[in-house]
């Protein structure tokens, strides 16, 4: 028999789950289907274990230094069966506490592949959802008032360098590494490859990390991409930049060697390992798109302001539309998709005020756009500059690498972004994001009071800085 909904959900990662909490939340009749486990990819795959594994690093790294701070430990070493069961006890406890949720939010959940079907008796427009199940039990159909597309992505490779699992990994197959190569190669050096670039050399690898583009972390702005140059070669990474992966040269023998055009010459690499890290490709395959009249371009689903499709009953929200594809993101796409489909009249998303974070040592976080693009785009821009070797917090924790950047309109005052390299700033971004929000002006951060020793006192200065008011520099 099938079951009537107000909404239904395929994918239950970040954007669906929080999607649904919300539906119910607002009373409507809610199911996710999930073919995997709910959490999706950020928590079992991405976001949390990666982040597991860099504090890890983290410690053993901190730990290697100790005396340093005066404490004496002798020999450190990593015991990395401990490492991935610290990983995965921080993943499972998460996911009990999302099934929770869920049961406290009345949602049914269906563990299965759901594919929307056309027009038939059950419904004259597309959106019935057949779900085939996965402990192989007769198919359950879905009749939903509405549906949300949240199937998310997954890793994108290049051809010739499809992943095997053994020498050639994505982040997939690197996370359930059981021991830590000798060497690695990393194809991208974007934001997931830079942090697990971070990550290995933390933990003793050798690594090589190979970019098309002519610096890493090329959507960041100008001055903390070099900055990261600077403290990634510091910790013995090798950066490649301008290369272009030769992939017909890979060859898997004991290792892996490949080869890349690097600004007119070819030059060979061999490493243990090669992760591919080169961006993510939406889950749009086997949902029943092709039963509907939804419109997908460059492998992504279109959708308007509000999230819905082509089928004005169908949503589509998160990495399966492209854009930013963030945890964070998804999940606010899916509550104003959520509550527009409850009659409710919510504010349209501004991608512009979305906090980005990079979770590599040192950290990365910025919002708003860098000083090339504000200068691109017509502005006459005034920056303020701080760097944490004058703040105090910092050098306590031993960590004083890395600045604050404001980029502000000379005309209007206005912040045009805040660009974060240093200790703990994927924390201290939100008051930058606060202060977009808000349209405060950099004379307004610089008098709020940011109490010392902290590291936010960065951020403070660094405003002061703009109009040539530091205190402290």
């Amino acid at each position: 028999m099938a079951q009537e909904y107000d909404l239904v959900i395929l994918g239950g990662g970040t954007g669906g789950y929080v999607a649904a909490i919300r539906a119910s939340q607002l009373g409507l009749k809610t199911a996710i289907v999930e073919k995997g486990k709910l959490g999706g990819t950020c928590l079992h795959k991405g976001c949390i274990p990666s982040k597991a594994l860099l504090r890890s690093a983290e410690v053993f790294a901190t730990a290697k230094h100790s005396e340093d701070f005066g404490v004496v430990t002798g020999d450190v070493s990593v015991n990395f069966t401990k490492v991935q069961e610290r990983k995965n006890k921080i993943i499972d406890q998460l996911h009990k506490g999302v099934q929770h949720l869920m049961k406290q939010g009345k949602i049914d959940v269906y563990e299965g592949l759901g594919r929307i079907l056309g027009p038939s008796i059950f419904s004259p427009m597309p959106g019935t959802i057949s779900v085939e199940m996965n402990n192989g039990s007769e198919n359950e159909m879905l009749i939903p008032k509405n549906v949300i597309v949240a199937t998310g992505s997954r890793p994108r490779t290049l051809p010739g360098l499809e992943i095997d699992g053994e020498y050639v990994m994505s982040s997939d197959e690197a996370l359930q590494l059981e021991e830590l190569p000798n060497s690695i190669i990393i194809v991208g050096g974007g934001v997931i490859g830079i942090e697990w670039a971070s990550m290995l050399s933390d933990f003793g690898v050798e690594v090589t990390v190979i970019e098309y583009a002519d610096r890493i972390i090329p959507t960041e702005d100008k001055e903390i991409s070099k900055e990261m140059q600077r403290l990634m070669k510091k910790k013995g990474i090798k950066l490649v930049t301008s290369a272009k992966v030769l992939s017909e040269t890979l060859v898997k023998e004991n290792g892996v060697a490949i080869s890349a055009e690097v600004k007119g010459s070819v030059k060979e690499f061999k490493a243990d390992k090669l992760l591919v890290s080169v961006g993510r490709q939406a889950n749009t395959e086997g949902i029943g798109l092709e039963n509907t009249e939804i419109q997908v371009e460059k492998g992504f689903i279109s959708a308007n302001e509000f999230y819905q499709t082509k089928e004005s009953h169908i949503y589509a929200i998160g990495d399966v539309i492209g854009g930013l594809q963030l945890a964070h993101v998804a999940s606010h796409e899916g509550i104003i998709a959520v509550e527009h489909i409850a009659g409710k009249d919510p504010s349209n998303l501004d991608y512009n005020l979305v906090s980005r974070c990079i979770y590599s040592s040192p950290e990365v976080s910025s919002v708003g756009i860098t000083e090339d693009q504000a200068i691109e785009k017509g502005y006459k821009v005034k920056v303020g500059k701080f760097s944490f070797r004058a703040i105090g917090k910092a050098l306590v924790f031993g960590e004083s690498d890395g600045f604050v950047k404001i980029v502000a309109d000379e005309e209007t005052n206005d912040i045009l972004g805040v660009h974060m390299i240093g200790p703990h700033v994927t924390d201290m971004i939100s008051e930058a994001g606060l202060a977009m929000v808000l349209d405060a002006t950099p004379w307004e951060i610089g008098h709020t009071i940011h109490p010392h020793p902290t590291l936010s006192e960065a951020i403070g200065e660094a405003a002061l800085a703009v109009d040539g008011n530091a205190i402290h520099s």
